[in-house]
């Protein structure tokens, strides 16, 4: 079971993959988080009933959103492949290494994003992201997948010039980075820890890994961040990005106008977004 974040003339909403067709969902007050788990049983239940024939509107001509809600919260973790730790010449982390995206930054699948006027260092990070489903606090590993509600993917683009002096302007700048195209059930995924992500660059495979080369798995993420943070319905954790980024290339391999990036993850699906150069005053 597959649900989007999409706009309509009267706002965004949710909507469940029927086929080729999104049938529209309500998801309700947001103030306690996004209630996801509720999302898919809803979406479950039409399906069983059969009620959505050719009810809804064609996905081709929908605009995808990010599929996360903005009182989320997104927290991203650095350095999790150890190969990516080599290439970076950096150390393995002896705890997980995170820090926070701003709704702002991440657009939907298909939707443009914006190269920095400032900067001529956009980088692309291919990753596997999952969306809490029930939330808590003090969270044990035994636990943790328990408490995922959906897996998608996520680009954590990066500004690496301004990422050098600022980790948060490097990772936070507008529409840097993306996230979809949609949000799996946890249910149909049976094993996170061993799938595969690609990212390609115009065509061109740039990364290419397995979950199951992760530094800190999932569990141990939920249990981490659970510890100084009660993990809310509808919070986002991307798990990291795999050796082959654009920075660690020789010469570095920069995103510009024109480019398309496309990030793969078995069972889940694939994120593509074009790159689109801001005019000076408009956007960044």
């Amino acid at each position: 079971m597959n649900i989007v974040r999409y706009l309509d003339p009267q706002g965004p909403r949710w909507g469940w993959l029927n086929g080729e067709r999104v049938v529209p969902l309500e998801s309700g007050p947001i103030d306690a988080g996004l209630d996801l788990n509720g999302l898919f049983a809803r979406a479950r239940r039409q399906r069983d009933e059969g009620i959505a024939g050719d009810f809804g509107q064609p996905l081709a001509g929908l605009s995808l959103l990010a599929p996360i809600e903005p009182t989320s919260t997104v927290y991203c973790v650095g350095i999790n492949y150890k190969a990516h730790a080599s290439e970076a010449g950096r150390d393995l982390p002896p705890y997980p290494s995170l820090f926070l995206r701003r709704h702002g930054s991440l657009v939907g699948a298909g939707q443009p994003l914006h190269a920095p006027t400032v900067s001529e260092q956009l980088d692309f990070e291919g990753e596997l992201a999952l969306v809490i489903g029930s939330g808590g606090r003090n969270i044990a590993i035994a636990d943790a997948t328990a408490h995922v509600g959906a897996y998608t993917c996520l680009n954590d683009g990066s500004v690496r010039d301004f990422q050098r002096h600022s980790v948060t302007a490097g990772k936070n700048f507008e529409a840097s980075g993306a996230c979809g195209p949609w949000l799996v059930s946890a249910d149909d995924i049976a094993n996170p820890q061993d799938l595969q992500l690609r990212t390609r660059v115009n065509g061109i495979e740039m990364q290419s890994a397995n979950t199951g080369q992760l530094i800190y798995p999932i569990a141990t993420l939920i249990s981490y961040i659970s510890q100084f943070a009660h993990l809310r319905p509808g919070d986002v954790i991307s798990t990291g990005t795999p050796e082959g980024v654009g920075a660690a290339r020789k010469p570095p391999l920069w995103l510009k106008a024109g480019d398309r990036v496309a990030i793969e993850i078995s069972g889940i699906g694939t994120l593509e977004n074009q790159v689109l150069a801001i005019e000076s005053g408009n956007g960044d």
